[in-house]
């Protein structure tokens, strides 16, 4: 298969209808290392943490207001926001106050669908697709989900925050950045974690009433999907102390009142905080090394170590194999990559470059199948769009299974063919191309489009399709949906 067609879709996020194809496929991938912008227009157009970790306080301190005045709301943490494509539900928590009821509102429709636009604007205007493909991985990776309705004003930042601006840097740096993100801290309960020997924990206590909780949410997840892997060595000691190494670890403004005059709050809202009066005080064991730092460096060095670690080489190098090359990813290449990351202390574009390099990544016989975000940039990019609202974006994604930043569970999306070539979701996709098609149909011409997105992937069965198509937007509506189309 053509390298050109592999590099504009296995590595970037497919040919743009106004842009000439790169000559020199792997040249033009290595270039965009130095045409990547962190912060395009369309990402400083997202909203601002201060501005959302603000109202989510507001709303934070109606709920527990409510619920000391009347009978008790849902549990924060089990409400759900609408779907993106609807109104909220007013009457499903009817019982909050008018203001907290506008926060969900709020956060469903400006803070989601903000940053939904920023993310798919910046796809689809970037010059460094292959780069901006990397941060949607990395985003992924360190899955947060919107359906937890004080993550939902936040899930879209991380991306912008911490993933964005070290997707060309070193893991270690990206990993620490990421666990002291509030959406990751909130979405994972670690802004809740006391330590039972803490200041916190033994005034708590001391007062008879229910021993101080210690949340085991985020050591686990940085354990198990962030670093060393499933298979990666740990066991429930090491989450557990882990987790102990973790407390003080919380957000700053999203609580009010006394309890934020003991966690010695004062910094932006949104901000990380560490909070010495809920750090739990000792010595921390974890993979069978001592770890005697204080306070903040203790959680910061055991991550530090974890991400040098080489079970987090070898989990990294698998998933990014899985991603570029194969569901069923290539021995070889994974244990070249993850030597890579041991040898260049998890530099990034050393990984990167190591996948440009790859013979079998460019061996478009076991092509990937698309998932329904890339399928989605695909469509938009060749069709010429570059610009797009929030809303009808958020709405297609619902419609196609892959909500963005609501994937359900910390483990994300998956990333292989049998979780999106099923027989309903590929109807989805029809019934959404005829729809993209529609808006362009007219004014496009699908027979000279289809050689270009396509290249030498375009089989004589397709292009005859479309040549037969009863009207312009038939005609990309087939393109859109062609077997080849729907792989990378």
């Amino acid at each position: 298969m053509n390298h050109i067609y592999l590099a504009l879709n296995r590595f970037g996020l497919g040919a743009a209808r106004d842009e000439a194809p790169p000559t020199d496929p792997q040249r033009w991938l290595l270039a965009q290392f130095e045409t990547y912008d962190a912060r395009p227009a369309a990402i400083a157009s997202a909203p601002a943490r201060s501005q959302v970790a603000t109202q989510l306080a507001d709303y934070l301190a109606e709920v527990r207001s409510a619920a000391a005045q009347g009978p008790r709301p849902r549990q924060v943490a089990e409400m759900r926001p609408a779907p993106m494509d609807v109104q909220p539900d007013r009457g499903a928590n009817a019982e909050l106050p008018e203001s907290a009821r506008q926060f969900i509102r709020k956060a469903s429709q400006d803070y989601y669908v903000g940053c939904v636009a920023a993310r798919t604007n910046a796809a689809l205007t970037t010059p460094a697709p292959f780069v901006e493909r990397l941060v949607h991985f990395w985003a992924n990776h360190f899955a947060v989900s919107a359906d937890k309705l004080p993550v939902i004003g936040m899930s879209g930042l991380l991306e912008i925050e911490a993933i964005r601006p070290h997707v060309l840097g070193r893991f270690g740096d990206m990993l620490l950045a990421v666990e002291q993100h509030p959406a990751m801290l909130l979405y994972l309960d670690q802004a809740q974690s006391i330590g039972p020997d803490s200041m916190v924990g033994e005034f708590v206590a001391a007062r008879g009433r229910r021993q101080a909780g210690l949340n085991e949410n985020l050591a686990r997840e940085i354990l198990e999907l962030h670093t060393l892997g499933v298979k990666g060595g740990y066991s429930q000691s090491d989450v557990t102390e882990f987790a102990r190494a973790l407390t003080g670890w919380t957000v700053s403004g999203i609580t009010r009142g006394p309890a934020a005059r003991i966690m010695g709050g004062g910094g932006d809202p949104g901000a990380f905080l560490f909070a010495p009066a809920l750090h739990e005080p000792g010595r921390r064991t974890l993979l069978g090394r001592g770890y005697d730092q204080r306070g903040l460096d203790q959680g910061k060095t055991i991550l530090a170590e974890l991400a040098a670690h080489a079970s987090t080489a070898q989990h990294l190098a698998t998933k990014l194999a899985r991603h570029f090359v194969a569901d069923d990813p290539p021995p070889a290449l994974v244990e070249r990559l993850s030597a890579t990351y041991l040898k260049t202390g998890g530099d990034l574009p050393s990984l990167y470059r190591v996948l440009i390099e790859a013979p079998e990544a460019w061996n478009g016989q076991v092509p990937k199948f698309k998932t329904p975000w890339d399928w989605t940039l695909f469509s938009l990019r060749g069709l010429g769009i570059r610009e797009i609202q929030g809303q009808p974006v958020a709405g297609l994604m619902m419609q196609l299974g892959q909500p963005l930043w609501r994937p359900g569970s910390p483990a994300g999306y998956d990333d292989i063919a049998a979780s999106w070539a099923g027989p309903d979701a590929l109807v989805r996709r029809v019934e959404a191309a005829e729809r993209l098609a529609g808006r362009t149909g007219e004014t496009l011409d699908a027979r000279q489009l289809a050689p270009k997105l396509l290249v030498d992937a375009l089989t004589p069965a397709t292009a005859q399709a479309i040549a037969r198509a009863e009207s312009p937007a038939q005609g990309l509506a087939l393109m859109l949906v062609a077997p080849e189309f729907l792989r990378r």
